[in-house]
């Protein structure tokens, strides 16, 4: 008589779906703390006694310092446990914006901002590989999107409310509920995200393996083009969206008073497009990357040219917020595909470093466009560079089969 074995079926690993929801909710708060000076321009200029432009640079200095820092630090930080990390910076956050409430000159909000960048470079660096980790990797995109969307949230959401609290109650009472969100956004990364092991983590920490020479990581030649890709990308997108609104009230003919309601509708829009790459384009994210591509520079290409047809020209503006929403997390979920495991948080440090110089960048660019070509030149600035990410994409993925 014969035995039978039986095998046991494989169990496909339960979705982390309340880890992800309170990376989103740590993504919210970080992304509303480094925006949220530019709703409340008015309010700190008048009771700091400098010029609106001047608290408009508080961004800026925010955005600089996580270039220059977010690369060195995740690669002094690479052995320290994630999850104790995060917990940390979403502290300093807290800590950053606390200071900022209670600064007594504009000199003292310079330094809290920059504390306050410091920390969002290492949580930028951070969030997305820590999403990667939680699931298996035909997963990542959905995973990247969920965290992600509490960014676009923040735009919807949060950076209107703060504003308006900031209005209503003053400034730094707004700064000051920041602050204490982010402790409540600490306690429950504590608590609800599960802790993650990475090879760093396993690897053991002996004097031979400090050592011991490390084979090249063959993923790094298509991560650094990842990365180019969203610089690009990005320099395109900021040199057309920083003049936006001159855009939409000059060549569009839209009312004034209308402007933000159309923003509120081009972010929801982003968010539709942020759910169609976590569901639809997620699991394949080099073809979803160029359609997306694609489609934004159609989109963009059509609204230069119906700009003064108003019915066409909204819906193109829409179809452009759509697409563009799916960008980000696409190119995120790009990059984690491309590395290999190891190599996923300096990776996402080069990633946060390519994105905000190409906001940086792109800013720079579209004033130097608009100053020499006139603002119908963006547009097709951007359509150009749009062209030249798809063809860089083209080349990941010959890098990657080359891997």
């Amino acid at each position: 008589m014969t035995a039978t074995v039986y095998s046991p079926a494989r169990v496909a690993p339960k979705f982390p779906w309340t880890g992800l929801i309170a990376l989103a909710a740590a993504t919210f708060l970080s992304v509303t703390s480094e925006m949220i000076p530019t709703g409340l321009l008015p309010d700190m200029s008048a009771s700091l006694g400098v010029s609106e432009a001047q608290i408009g640079l508080l961004v800026t200095v925010f955005a600089f310092t996580v270039v220059v820092t977010s690369t060195p630090l995740t690669a002094l930080t690479r052995r320290w446990p994630r999850h104790g990390l995060l917990i940390g910076i979403l502290v300093v956050l807290g800590i950053s914006n606390a200071l900022t409430a209670i600064a007594p000159n504009y000199g003292f909000v310079v330094g809290s901002r920059i504390l306050g960048g410091v920390a969002h470079g290492m949580f930028w660096s951070i969030v997305g590989a820590y999403a990667g980790h939680l699931v298996p990797k035909e997963q990542i995109g959905r995973a990247v999107s969920i965290t992600l969307g509490g960014g676009t949230l923040a735009f919807v959401f949060g950076v209107p409310l703060g504003t308006f609290a900031g209005h209503v109650f003053g400034w730094r009472l707004s700064f000051g509920m920041l602050a204490a969100l982010m402790m409540v956004g600490a306690l429950v990364i504590w608590k609800l995200l599960p802790a993650v092991e990475r090879e760093a983590d396993a690897r053991p920490a002996d004097r031979r393996d400090r050592t011991a020479p490390r084979p090249r990581d063959r993923s790094i030649p298509a991560v650094v083009m990842v990365c180019v890709i969203a610089a690009v990308t990005m320099v395109g997108h900021y040199a057309f969206y920083t003049f936006v609104v001159p855009f939409l009230t000059g060549p569009m003919g839209v009312p004034a008073g209308n402007v933000g309601a159309l923003l509120f509708v081009y972010g929801i829009a982003g968010a539709g497009g942020l759910l169609l790459a976590g569901s639809v384009l997620g699991p394949r994210p080099q073809l979803g990357l160029i359609v997306t591509l694609l489609v934004t520079g159609l989109a963009v290409a059509a609204l230069a040219l119906v700009s003064a047809q108003p019915v066409a020209a909204i819906a193109a503006f829409l179809l452009w917020g759509l697409a563009f929403g799916a960008l980000p997390p696409l190119l995120q979920t790009r990059l984690l595909h491309t590395s290999s495991p190891a190599f996923r948080d300096t990776a996402s440090a080069l990633y946060t470093t390519s994105f905000n110089v190409g906001i940086g960048g792109g800013a720079l660019v579209g004033s130097l466009i608009f100053d020499a070509g006139g603002l119908m030149l963006l547009p097709w600035c951007y359509v150009a560079l749009l062209l030249v990410s798809v063809a860089l994409v083209a080349v990941v993925g010959r890098l990657e089969r080359r891997s």
